[in-house]
């Protein structure tokens, strides 16, 4: 449930990876908090998008995902000058995501699955976790603890069941809401 968000850093590998940026996954919030600001100031260029909940289920029905983070990615590119772009693809074809994304942008697009381990895509990574985790933090406070909002977290599983996620911050379309569409969540998700 909630937001995604995508995030460009552009800057200088080598000052990032001495920060310690790293994929965000394998960093605890604490860690990549720290990180956050020292991304901002090492880096020449920070920025990212927020796709709400209803976009993501738009793009998803017409099954159009990865045109739609295509569509982000482009604008994140075209708002930060580098001379080559790395970018952890959605795609499980790599090669086909980089095309699209180059003709999109009109720039030289390198995209890899598990791309992680250029220190630039670390810290976009980093960036839009921090967002993402700031922005779930003001859901939590307007409708009470429920867990991080990711599909493997109990309590936020259990949140669903019980409606205590507002319907507008579900990704209706994600495998998680479509499977429990047909149990306590009958009428409350969208069929």
């Amino acid at each position: 449930m909630g937001p995604m968000v995508l995030a460009i850093v552009a800057g200088d590998g080598e000052a990032l990876k001495a920060l310690g940026v790293r994929d965000s996954k394998t960093l605890s919030r604490s860690a990549r908090e720290r990180l956050y600001p020292l991304i901002l100031k090492s880096a020449k260029c920070v920025n990212y998008v927020v796709v709400e909940p209803y976009l993501i289920d738009r793009w998803t029905a017409s099954h159009k995902l990865n045109l739609l983070e295509a569509e982000e990615a482009a604008e994140l590119i075209r708002l930060c000058d580098a001379d080559v772009y790395y970018v952890d693809s959605p795609d499980p074809k790599p090669e086909r995501f980089a095309q699209l994304l180059s003709r999109m942008a009109g720039r030289r697009i390198v995209a890899m699955n598990k791309a992680e381990r250029i220190p630039q895509v670390a810290a976009a990574s980093i960036v839009a976790k921090v967002v993402r985790d700031r922005l779930v933090d003001m859901l939590k406070a307007e409708m009470g603890d429920f867990g991080s909002g990711y599909p493997s977290d109990g309590r936020t599983i259990a949140a669903l069941r019980a409606s205590k996620i507002a319907r507008e911050c579900v990704r209706h379309s994600w495998s998680t809401s479509k499977r429990l569409r047909g149990g306590d969540l009958d009428g409350w998700m969208s069929t």
